[in-house]
């Protein structure tokens, strides 16, 4: 295969795995070089500017990561999103090119025919049956920033270590220090000088 080169891959159609989608339903192919945020301004377009209900990301290959990727940002940006998702297989074509034939004989092409996995995730705003295969529900909404409970500390994480001192009460003040500096160099000669640490010069 040393002297092939892939010249062309295609993947065989098939239809989307869920019942019941709407005849115009948006569909993001993500391709392994497709910009995430290419992706994501049309999508959000298509769900915030147009009034989609429903869209759905797939990908195969090295693109299943990336299409991933995607859903879970369009879910944290719009929130309440029912989820299902589907994993499958699906066959690509690859057509690799002799670089070196022999003298007088014709191009010789190859066909390869791969499975590799396949996602398909379909985000909606409507309700989606629960018992079907590959649900999740909407996410519950955070706010920004960490949860903080009765007393002020930080709550969003369990582990207790590498926490950093607390910060006085608001009521306290810092108390700022005084540093005696040595001036060698004054015109009126060599003495001390108090002067205040707050980081004015």
């Amino acid at each position: 295969m040393e002297n092939f080169r892939k010249v062309r891959t295609s993947e065989e159609e098939s239809p989307l795995p869920f019942p019941d989608l709407p005849p115009d339903v948006v569909e993001m192919k993500v391709k392994e070089g497709s910009k995430i945020r290419n992706l994501m301004n049309f999508a959000m377009a298509q769900m915030e500017l147009k009034g989609s209900r429903q869209i759905v990301f797939s990908g195969c290959g090295r693109a299943v990561t990336k299409t991933i990727t995607c859903v879970e940002i369009m879910k944290r940006k719009l929130g309440g999103l029912h989820q299902v998702t589907q994993v499958r297989y699906k066959t690509l074509l690859e057509v690799w090119e002799n670089q070196d034939p022999l003298p007088g004989s014709p191009a010789q092409n190859l066909t390869v025919h791969k499975n590799v996995p396949s996602i398909c995730i379909l985000l909606s705003r409507d309700p989606l049956d629960p018992n079907q295969t590959g649900y999740q529900p909407p996410e519950p909404r955070h706010g920004p920033g960490p949860q903080l409970g009765n007393a002020g500390e930080d709550t969003s994480s369990s582990s207790t270590k590498g926490l950093k001192r607390p910060l006085p009460p608001p009521g306290e003040e810092l108390l700022t220090k005084k540093l005696q500096v040595q001036v060698t160099d004054s015109p009126r000669g060599s003495g001390t000088t108090d002067c205040q640490a707050d980081g004015r010069h």
